[in-house]
């Protein structure tokens, strides 16, 4: 398992801030269950739904940030979950541009790739690994789209998530996986020990332009769009 608690340089956990935040939050002094339920919660609340400059940036930016999606917020998870001596590793998709659908439109919506790199956390327990998926997307956010969409089917796939139940989706940790875009994937790379290992393979290839495109352009106007959702205004 040392390769699973193995620090890497986008899971720093010796940064001042992450320590910093542990020590805070308690976390260490915790029994393991209460650990992985109070480090998911905070990575899935007080993380909130949002698009950062790139998937591959270390734990500690994302923490400053104070938002992240599917990739980042997988990287702070994890770096979270190895300082506190849970062992922990990734596993790779891509998934399908809808689930952006509405949190991306218009002409980057149309100019996006048609598969997005994606990703979830396995998380080490009770001598088995679990699927980790249901943090991406804050309760605040997620009720929101339950409101929103309320009449719709039970299969939704927009807004940043891809579930079979809308209104029910698996997204509370009780010992078990837990999924909000899952139904959405397209292609399965297989499980990494650490994301640097994932993204030195598969990384979402825009190409100079696009990229710089979305650093400075799309990413805003996603996020503006997340916003809107959240406060409960038309998206």
């Amino acid at each position: 398992m040392t390769v699973h608690l193995a620090e890497t340089t986008l899971l720093d956990y010796s940064h001042p801030h992450i320590k910093q935040l542990i020590q805070e939050r308690g976390w260490m002094r915790l029994p393991v269950k209460q650990q992985i339920l109070q480090i998911y919660n905070y990575v899935r609340d007080d993380i909130q739904f949002g698009y950062n400059r790139a998937d591959v940036i270390p734990a500690s930016e994302i923490l400053r940030d104070g938002y992240g999606q599917c990739n980042t917020k997988g990287i702070l998870f994890m770096t979270l979950l190895r300082a506190a001596g849970i062992p922990c590793r990734m596993h790779g998709f891509t998934i399908h541009k809808e689930l952006q659908k509405g949190a991306m439109k218009g002409w980057y919506y149309r100019l996006s790739p048609q598969e997005i790199v994606h990703s979830w956390v396995e998380v080490r327990y009770k001598d088995k690994w679990l699927n980790i998926e249901g943090f991406i997307l804050d309760i605040p956010y997620l009720s929101k789209l339950q409101e929103k969409f309320a009449d719709c089917p039970k299969g939704f796939c927009g807004y940043g998530a891809a579930t079979d139940n809308l209104s029910n989706p698996a997204v509370y940790w009780d010992e078990s996986d837990t999924y909000i875009q899952k139904e959405g994937i397209v292609q399965d790379f297989g499980i990494f020990d650490s994301p640097d290992e994932f993204f030195a393979v598969h990384r979402q290839n825009l190409g100079p332009l696009r990229e710089a495109v979305f650093i400075h352009i799309v990413r805003h106007l996603m996020n503006r769009n997340v916003r809107k959702i959240r406060q409960g205004r038309a998206g």
